[in-house]
């Protein structure tokens, strides 16, 4: 207080030295502490992306009616008139902006768990991609992180190719999420998007498919390693269909972002989740994290992408071949996980299990 009062009088007097040099002689612990403000904007960062994934698309929607009810109606009925002729953008390709993509805000999502991405191979500008995401865990965090913003230098790392991470359709039905989500370059995991990704808009793209979806979250925990894939031939059919190469992604951590209570099969709990999910496209979870419950635990996140396997374009393939690529996209993601487990806290004797 001494120092204070010592400033303020030697300015008023013209004499003394600044508030501002004589504050820096304060206490440091009068100051937040750096490293604490770093861990809070982190933690922000997460909570809004969270958050806005989990209400943003509905408090828009119920926003939206009740400006219709009010005298800011015509502002409603313009969004809704520009939302109607842009509704089929999602399918086309998206409107990516490389702007959002590069706020500083993710570089705090990504230092939070933190988050990193490993390149293994080279993927080629002249190709297209089918990248296998892998495990879902319960809000994708690696994924989002990796493909949809550029917090852990994609773009630097796969010169010429262009990520569009897949989630679920319904999301792009909803106001100002859809523009949200489209601004990262995340698009809708449907037949028409990735048709129109994968054959009309040129070379060097790559579709993220999360591939165990909803199903996966339900069984995922801190310490689970298991991937929903033995009976995925969707993916395998559409790559050979477009003739884009195979690329098998696992990010270790993903499943230890939270802590889920698991129901047993056979309980009304696991029945309503399953029931809900073939209702609703996603898996209702019973999850919880370290700070109010949806904050993520700051578990490492290691995203590894693999090599890519060369696919031919067959625009009918058979089951025969389906089966044969399915078979080489599985061994190649349990020689992925086998060759890197160990640099990221599991022992040799972890296995993936292929459910």
């Amino acid at each position: 207080m001494k120092t204070i009062l010592a400033a303020y009088s030697g300015v008023l007097k013209g004499t003394g030295s600044s508030i501002l040099s004589s504050l820096q002689d304060l206490p440091s612990a009068l100051w937040p502490c750096s490293s604490k403000m770093e861990k809070h904007l982190q933690a922000i960062s997460v909570l809004q992306w969270v958050i806005s994934f989990l209400a943003l698309g509905i408090a828009c929607t119920l926003l939206l009616i009740y400006m219709f009810c009010t005298d800011c109606w015509l502002i409603a009925a313009l969004y809704t008139a520009w939302l109607i002729v842009d509704w089929n953008t999602p399918k086309q390709g998206g409107r990516r902006s490389s702007w959002v993509r590069n706020w500083t805000v993710w570089t705090y999502f990504r230092d939070y768990f933190p988050i990193r991405l490993i390149k293994t191979h080279d993927l080629l500008p002249s190709r297209n991609y089918i990248l296998g995401y892998h495990p879902h865990g319960i809000f994708c965090f690696g994924a989002f992180c990796n493909f949809g913003t550029e917090a852990t230098g994609f773009s630097k790392k796969f010169p010429g190719i262009k990520p569009s991470l897949a989630t679920l359709a319904g999301n792009f039905r909803l106001p100002v999420l859809r523009d949200y989500l489209m601004s990262g370059g995340i698009c809708p995991v449907n037949r028409h998007s990735i048709d129109y990704l994968l054959s009309c808009n040129g070379t060097g793209n790559a579709v993220v498919i999360v591939v165990g979806g909803a199903a996966e979250s339900l069984h995922c925990a801190p310490g689970m390693n298991s991937v929903t894939l033995r009976n995925r031939k969707g993916f395998i059919r559409l790559a050979l269909q477009k003739g884009s190469d195979l690329v098998p992604v696992y990010s270790f951590g993903e499943n230890d972002a939270y802590k889920q209570v698991i129901f047993e099969d056979g309980t009304c709990w696991r029945a309503l989740q399953k029931r809900l999910q073939k209702l609703l496209g996603f898996a209702p979870c019973l999850f919880y994290g370290s700070s109010w419950g949806i904050v993520p635990f700051s578990n490492p996140i290691t995203t590894i992408v693999g090599e890519p396997i060369t696919v031919p374009k067959i625009e009918e393939p058979t089951e025969e071949m389906v089966d044969l690529y399915h078979g080489m996209y599985i061994r190649s993601l349990l020689c992925l996980f086998d060759k890197y487990k160990t640099r990221f806290g599991l022992k040799e004797s972890d296995i993936l299990h292929i459910q």
